[in-house]
């Protein structure tokens, strides 16, 4: 079996100048693809000129995440992907133990490596951990990290497990897959599009099997194409949430209390940030709420119209085993995926 190592790009130079080498060394026969979303700071030129055997798709401009990934896609040959950051540094034999559970379990089709931080790295790190899980609400959380609490890794989650969602920082799918599935959702454009893909998965094929695979390890810068603090980041977390329950659970628009809870943290957080005078954050969140509400009730009604018809056509899995991960964290005090009950 061929694994395509597809890292997309756009204005990465520093991090492939940094993060490359590891991919090309570890990677053995396995082809690498850059996807390139429109650089302007010679990422193109660099590839070209240091590594000639890596294949390059080039994108007309900048699509962000799913639509980059999606339009690149299609030129990849290989039965496997593996969409990797351009911030991620691999190592020795990290693609051994995916092969081989690929090769002998037909009914896995995504799988995520151990995930630790490039600049602690006995730490866990926060896209993606130890494998990926969400709460009834839709908000992630991770064996190895819950918020931004971050866990030491001291082998206290190495066992190959099922997850529920495998982190799109470094992300193992079969193509057959990621075609059944009709790739990421460009409405995302960044941040939890793997979340949604891999719950649309699962309300479509639930027997299909997504795993974390602990004996391969890569270690993420994070944060490199947008920090964690960035408030943009928190626009497209908020937004890409509320959008991910409307497709994916039984929801009835505004009428679901589960979008009236929502909404009331959204608010909640937009105060708090209000009050505290952090405007940009503020404004994001707020921003954020009403391009939800759009979505809703406005110009892409068509396009929720078009996801409620393909939901009766699948099944709705259970997608969670903590009721509130916000409760459990906040007012319990578990701040390990050790201590959730």
């Amino acid at each position: 079996m061929k694994i395509a190592i597809v890292i997309l790009n756009w204005n990465g130079l520093k991090h492939l100048k940094k993060f490359l080498p590891s991919v090309v060394k570890y990677s053995d026969k396995n082809p690498i693809y850059i996807i390139d979303n429109c650089s302007i700071d010679n990422s193109v030129k660099f590839i070209k000129k240091y590594y000639p055997n890596i294949k390059l798709i080039i994108n007309s401009k900048n699509y962000g995440y799913a639509k980059g990934y999606n339009l690149g896609l299609k030129e990849v040959k290989e039965e496997v992907y593996c969409l990797l950051n351009n911030d991620v540094q691999v190592t020795d034999g990290w693609l051994t133990p995916v092969i081989e559970e690929f090769d002998k379990n037909k009914s896995v089709v995504i799988a995520q490596p151990k995930i630790l931080d490039f600049n602690e790295k006995d730490k866990f790190e926060y896209a993606g951990a130890a494998g990926g899980f969400i709460d009834y609400f839709g908000y992630p959380y991770c064996r190895g990290r819950i918020f931004n609490k971050l866990e030491k890794d001291k082998g206290q989650y190495d066992q190959d497990i099922d997850i529920f969602w495998a982190s799109g920082a470094c992300f193992f799918i079969r193509k057959e897959t990621f075609q059944l599935i009709n790739g990421f959702d460009e409405n995302f454009i960044n941040h939890m599009e793997e979340i949604d893909l891999c719950w649309r998965l699962s309300n479509l094929k639930p027997s299909l099997q997504k795993r974390f695979l602990f004996k391969s390890v890569v270690y993420h810068l994070g944060g490199g194409s947008l920090n964690y603090n960035n408030p943009k980041k928190l626009f497209y977390n908020i937004r890409n949430q509320r959008w991910m329950l409307i497709k994916n659970m039984d929801l009835f628009k505004w009428l679901s209390p589960t979008l009236i809870i929502i909404q009331f943290v959204n608010l909640s957080l937009a105060f708090y940030y209000f009050i505290t005078v952090n405007m940009n954050h503020f404004n994001e969140v707020f921003n954020a709420t009403i391009q939800n509400s759009i979505r809703i009730n406005g110009s892409k009604i068509n396009i929720l119209n078009k996801y409620y018809e393909s939901k009766s056509k699948s099944s709705k899995t259970k997608h969670y085993t903590i009721k509130s991960i916000l409760v459990q964290y906040f007012l319990r005090g578990r701040k390990k995926f050790s201590d959730l009950t």
